[in-house]
């Protein structure tokens, strides 16, 4: 199997509503199960991007919304064993008790630092012992955990492992451009059919998202679409599968999401507007897997530049643009065009703020594919900002490159007002 092809396969990874609260949700659900007794108190510290992110966001299974209240239910009823989906078992009786916690003071959010790379630390105190879980880097890698103060578990040596992480080169950035699109082209179909799964879960959140009376962008996108799902028009069509499941998923309805580079709206951007194309233009499966292939690997290759949370929506910047990478290989564009979208993008959309996972996706995500797909369209007329211009660089492989950057470090005050805006909107 391609390495490419691994990476891909093991990045997706279902995931129930927005990936930060259901990866504060397991941080807690773990700690929960190292220790015994009666909850004295629990305080999940989280940097910025993971804070900002949970903030006002939808829970499954429940109508709260928030860090602090993702981080109780975790405890109430988190099932560590299921992951990003920890709380797909909650009943009404656990969000009750969860309110109570929360509602006694049991249960806290603090911030640990700016910065792009994920840590969530739960630390919890009972009447019988206390337990920390840490994870870094990915939403559940469990680096560390503690019980009564004695390690039970560490990932050998966190702050080496870390220091070399910062100096080791991802797997994806050891490829051109041209070399992915020569993978695209000639990988064996078999190889790269379990993307087919992506597509039946985001549809499957799609249409409980356009069958829920708690949306309120689905039914207008698809009644601006002639009130069909597929019309002819491929942006209208695009646009309303995006982000009718986009909306299902910040809202917290319970279906997963298929989610790549640790976001559930990084995979839906990256492959439900490619649906549109494949349906409306009669294209293979094949065709479509290997269009998802394409879309995957760029959006990755920005977002191991930006970091996994940054200040910039990465949904719409790095998904959008491997998203329009491969509308244009859809529509017959070559590498030259595929460069062309690249640089239409970061010229248009790069600096588009990330404040958290909620109703804003949907309107990111409705201008990320119209960016998307006019981008495609001037490219294949050979249209396109020169690499003379702005943050675009001599070549795809630094213009996205640069678009990263932007995020981190370029963003990072940016990143530091975002959360003092939100922080002062809790109560007093």
């Amino acid at each position: 199997m391609h390495e490419l092809t691994e990476l891909i396969r093991k990045d997706m990874i279902p995931a129930l509503g927005v990936t930060e609260p259901g990866a504060i949700a397991f941080s807690a659900a773990k700690a929960r199960t190292l220790v015994q007794g009666d909850l004295l108190h629990l305080d999940v510290a989280m940097n910025s991007g993971m804070f900002k992110n949970a903030f006002t966001c939808g829970i499954p299974n429940s109508s709260e919304v928030g860090n602090v209240f993702a981080a109780a239910l975790g405890y109430a009823a988190g099932n560590p064993e299921l992951g990003l989906q920890s709380l797909s078992e909650v009943t009404e009786e656990d969000n009750a008790l969860a309110k109570k916690l929360v509602e006694e003071g049991k249960v806290s959010v603090s911030l640990s630092a700016v910065t792009s790379r994920i840590f969530i630390r739960a630390r919890l105190e009972t009447t019988e012992g206390n337990a920390e879980v840490t994870i870094r880097d990915r939403h559940t890698n469990i680096t560390k955990m503690t019980v009564n103060g004695k390690t039970v578990f560490e990932s050998g040596g966190e702050t080496a492992r870390q220091e070399e992480d910062e100096k080791e080169v991802h797997v994806i950035h050891r490829y051109s451009l041209k070399e992915i699109l020569d993978y695209v082209n000639t990988v064996p179909a078999e190889e790269i059919e379990f993307v087919k799964d992506a597509y039946r879960v985001n549809l499957e959140l799609f249409e409980t998202g356009l069958a829920s009376s708690r949306t309120a962008f689905a039914p207008k996108l698809l009644a601006m679409n002639g009130g069909r799902v597929i019309s002819d028009h491929e942006l209208r069509s695009a646009q309303l599968l995006c982000n009718g499941a986009i909306e299902a998923r910040v809202i917290g309805l319970d279906r997963p999401a298929m989610s790549i580079t640790g976001s559930g709206a990084h995979g839906i951007i990256a492959t439900m507007p490619l649906y549109a194309v494949y349906k409306i233009r009669g294209l293979s499966e094949e065709q479509l897997y290997r269009a998802t292939m394409l879309s995957y690997l760029v959006c990755t290759y920005i977002k191991e530049y930006s970091g996994r949370l940054s200040a910039f929506c990465g949904c719409g910047i790095a998904a959008g643009t491997g998203m329009a990478s491969a509308v244009c290989w859809m529509k017959d564009g070559g590498l030259a065009e595929i460069g062309y979208v690249i640089n239409n993008m970061a010229s248009s959309i790069t600096g588009m703020i990330c404040d958290g996972g909620n109703q804003g996706c949907t309107m990111k995500g409705i201008a990320a594919c119209a960016a998307a797909f006019e981008s495609a369209e001037l490219a294949l007329s050979g249209v396109h900002v020169d690499s003379i211009h702005g943050i675009n660089g001599f070549t795809p492989e630094d213009t996205m490159r640069n678009m990263g950057l932007i995020a981190s470090p370029g963003m990072t005050m940016t990143e530091k007002t975002i959360v003092e805006i939100q922080a002062s909107k809790l109560p007093a």
